[in-house]
């Protein structure tokens, strides 16, 4: 599995994680299998949130990395509306609480909500200091975000930004990307086989990425997540609800594409037009 530095925190991180979105009618065993699993196949980045099953989420992962902690590269995030700087502390608490743990590897602010950014970046100072947190990030920031977020906290702090990314949604290409790989912050792909809206086998799409996936043994999605992860400075956290799903997502950390596969992948899924605001999910 490929690793590289994530952000300004000098840590290897593997370039494929394991994103963690369930519900109610989530099979938790085989959640928690799955989550182990991808342990066993490197994928030890796990990605959750408070909101998230409403801490169901937190829950299942806490169980899954019971007695494996010291693998793991955890990270949660506290929603907007508990970001105040006290709210944060709190929803952080409540996280470690639900993950069985008491440190997270990073802590991100889900989205910008109506608390200022100076009372939660100072909430994750705090947290930080205490041993709580090793590092921080947001979610979903624009580049006008981004800009304010490294004013407000300074070079080097802000280490990660997690965006929607996939082969039909790349908006973060215009603008994102090129403002984190100036500023040395991390790129984190979530939701990148699009949300249920993989292209299928008879669409155009599907065809060619089957056929270069063909030339390599790999799989469609294994070849469209490795078109994401082309970049120096990108990671992405594909959800698993199978180990058989985890072992796809491992097999694309080592994949190697050409540069004419990739410009044909390029051409298939064209950037598109400079949207008025970051997308999201």
């Amino acid at each position: 599995m490929q690793r590289r530095q994530f952000g300004s925190t000098g840590n290897k991180v593997p370039v494929v994680g394991q994103g963690t979105w369930y519900d109610d009618g989530q099979d938790r065993p085989s959640a928690i299998l799955a989550l182990r699993r991808g342990l066993d196949l490197g994928l030890q980045h796990i990605d959750t949130a408070e909101m998230y099953g409403s801490g169901l989420a937190e829950e299942i992962v806490g169980e899954a990395i019971a007695g494996r902690r010291d693998e793991v590269f955890l990270v949660s995030k506290v929603l907007p509306q508990n970001a105040s700087r006290g709210g944060t502390i709190e929803a952080c608490e409540r996280s470690l609480g639900r993950l069985r743990t008491d440190r997270l590897e990073c802590y991100l602010l889900h989205w910008r909500g109506q608390h200022p950014l100076e009372d939660t970046f100072a909430a994750f100072d705090q947290l930080q200091h205490q041993g709580k947190i090793a590092c921080w990030g947001v979610s979903n920031f624009d580049v006008a975000d981004l800009d304010e977020a490294w004013t407000i906290a300074g070079a080097g702090q802000l280490v990660c930004n997690q965006v929607l990314y996939h082969l039909e949604e790349r908006a973060i290409e215009h603008a994102v990307i090129p403002w984190c790989e100036k500023n040395g912050v991390a790129v984190v792909a979530y939701s990148p086989y699009g949300h249920g809206h993989f292209p299928g086998p008879r669409s155009n799409g599907g065809r060619v990425l089957k056929r270069i996936a063909d030339g390599h043994q790999a799989t469609p999605r294994q070849v469209a997540l490795c078109f994401l992860l082309r970049m120096p400075g990108s990671f992405a956290i594909p959800k698993a609800s199978t180990p058989e799903h985890c072992e796809e997502n491992a097999g694309a950390g080592d994949l190697k594409l050409t540069k004419s596969e990739l410009d044909e992948i390029d051409r298939t899924f064209p950037l598109g037009p400079l949207p008025q605001s970051l997308p999201m999910l």
